[in-house]
């Protein structure tokens, strides 16, 4: 059995960020006014809100009954195109996850990538946050939660492999240029190349998080 950590004593509503990484969606919601907990399989030595290691899974099921609200981002391999094409296999957790969620009886987030089945998602770009990147990312919620406008895509992407130029977007995946421009793009200043290109902007969970935070007060209010 997983154990918890004792909470910190606070008045701010609770959100597990599951499959956390290095935590870029934990520092959207801690930034929308959350307290932030994570938890990840792997060590996470960077994440820098309270953090537990274990299995996301697991976790929920235990303990995700305690939060305000869940997060959670499974791998996404079994869905990238990429991995399609070389007709590699990997674990589909999204199915396992919104059981698990639905268990707990909380409202939550299913963030992937697109071509995901999650039950109808809305989409979420860099460009309609103002950011150098487009980082298309899918996000099911069980509360309302609208897009901003999503701009036209008028800036190039730049070639994987080289820093990029004036003018152009940074595809953060794989291998990519240029660590401090990206930390600077994404709003991720202590992560590093590995949770940069596993991570989704802070800023998209920062929307997120407002809008839950709206749907409740109106609930409230009703």
């Amino acid at each position: 059995m997983t154990q918890l950590p004792p909470f910190r004593r606070s008045r701010r509503p609770r959100v597990l960020d599951a499959f956390c990484c290095q935590g870029g969606a934990g520092k959207g919601y801690h930034d929308a006014g959350f307290d932030v907990t994570g938890i990840d399989i792997a060590p996470q030595p960077r994440y820098p809100f309270t953090f537990v290691q274990g299995d996301a899974v697991e976790f929920i099921r235990e303990h995700g009954h305690e939060f305000d609200l869940g997060h959670a981002s499974p791998p996404c391999q079994a869905h990238t195109r990429c991995q399609q094409i070389q007709g590699r296999h990997h674990p589909d957790l999204i199915d396992p996850v919104r059981d698990a969620f639905e268990a707990a009886d909380i409202p939550y987030i299913i963030e992937n990538v697109p071509g995901a089945p999650l039950h109808d998602p809305v989409t979420l770009c860099g460009a309609m946050f103002g950011l150098r990147t487009y980082r298309h990312r899918l996000f099911e919620t069980t509360f309302p939660m609208a897009a901003p406008r999503h701009p036209q895509h008028t800036a190039r992407t730049a070639k994987m492999g080289r820093p990029a130029r004036e003018g152009e977007f940074l595809h953060i995946v794989g291998n990519f240029s240029g660590v401090a421009l990206a930390r600077d793009v994404m709003g991720m200043p202590w992560a590093n190349r590995d949770g940069l290109r596993e991570a989704i902007p802070p800023a998209y969970t920062r929307h997120i998080g407002r809008a839950f935070l709206t749907s409740r007060a109106q609930e409230v209010a009703a």
